[in-house]
């Protein structure tokens, strides 16, 4: 079974899956294995990660380790992560931010920090369980994502939409996969770009070493990328920095990152794709999706929803003087 991932790519369904393999090189050392594996696999906890190096799970150059080993810059890293077990979902009284709702879907404005869905290493405290808990009723598009018809990184804040009927749900995947639906999204990045908007276009599959990180690469999927600055700023030692919206014309997984890593601009705050040692600090990657247009899969009026930037975002630009 297939439902769309995030920004409409298609993915499978998790019980569909074999165990997950990922392996990526040590840039800087220093750190503890478990700590580090958190900060480059941010969809499993740190007990999660814990519990597989124990299991012998987790590769440092070929050979089992331990939690507490300390990383060398040029280790090769290879984690297993065995598919979640089929288990029972069970609602959750977690706040929903609801943006819209009526009969057929939800409009939410998702925290960074919330995971969509049930998986390895997060079996509650997710978004599908806070939705089971508002809308007991929820039973469409599969039983472990319940109404999910595409997703948002963890670390990502911002609109997300979810279908309450087997209809809606239908409807809304084929908007996604025809790019009907619209999505704004703002970013802040790392550095002055040249100009005050830009195209990119340039294919994004999996990274050949590091296989947890997405790359440009030939042999990649098409990816397309609109994007338009809205403010500058440099911080009190006068680096630059820009606030960019960006509106995506395919949805391949973390292409917002990517492509703002490969034009030499990554996100502030991205633990994946930024520097090892970033400059100004941030909570997490500076990326909220802020706008989102559709049409409603059963009465096909418009609608269009906005989200504000929220506060952990909004104090890293107030940490910033406007250039």
């Amino acid at each position: 079974m297939e439902s769309l991932g995030e920004n409409g790519e298609l993915w499978a369904e998790e019980d569909d899956l074999p165990a997950q393999e990922v392996s990526f090189s040590v840039e800087a050392g220093g750190e503890r294995l478990d700590r580090y594996l958190v900060a480059h696999l941010p969809d499993l906890s740190r007990a999660a990660l814990q519990r597989l190096i124990e299991a012998g799970e987790v590769l440092v150059n070929g050979q089992p380790s331990r939690p507490a080993y300390k990383v060398r810059p040029g280790d090769l890293l290879v984690v297993r992560v065995p598919p979640p077990e089929p288990t029972e979902l069970f609602p959750e009284p977690i706040p929903l931010d609801i943006v819209y709702e009526d009969a057929d879907l939800i409009v939410v404005n998702k925290p960074a920090g919330l995971v969509v869905h049930p998986g390895a290493g997060n079996p509650r405290g997710t978004l599908v369980n806070a939705l089971l808990y508002h809308c007991p009723t929820l039973n469409v598009g599969g039983a472990v994502r319940p109404g999910i018809v595409h997703r948002l990184d963890k670390d990502t804040s911002g609109l997300l939409v979810v279908a309450k009927s087997d209809l809606a749900h239908q409807r809304l995947q084929q908007q996604f996969k025809r790019r009907e639906v619209h999505k704004q999204y703002l970013a802040l990045v790392y550095g002055a770009l040249r100009t005050d908007r830009g195209y990119i276009q340039a294919p994004i599959g999996r990274h050949p070493v590091q296989r947890v990180k997405m790359a440009v690469i030939e042999k990649g999927r098409e990816a397309r990328t609109r994007w338009t600055v809205r403010a500058r700023y440099v911080d009190a030692v006068g680096r630059p920095y820009t606030l960019l919206e960006v509106l995506l014309e395919t949805g391949r997984t973390h292409q917002i990152r990517v492509h703002c890593a490969w034009l030499g601009h990554p996100l502030v705050g991205d633990a994946l794709y930024g520097p090892q040692r970033p400059a100004l600090p941030a909570p997490r990657q500076c990326l909220h999706a802020a706008a989102l247009s559709l049409t409603h899969p059963i009465t096909g009026t418009p609608l269009s929803f906005s989200a504000p930037l929220p506060e952990d975002f909004q104090n890293v630009l107030n940490s910033l003087i406007p250039a």
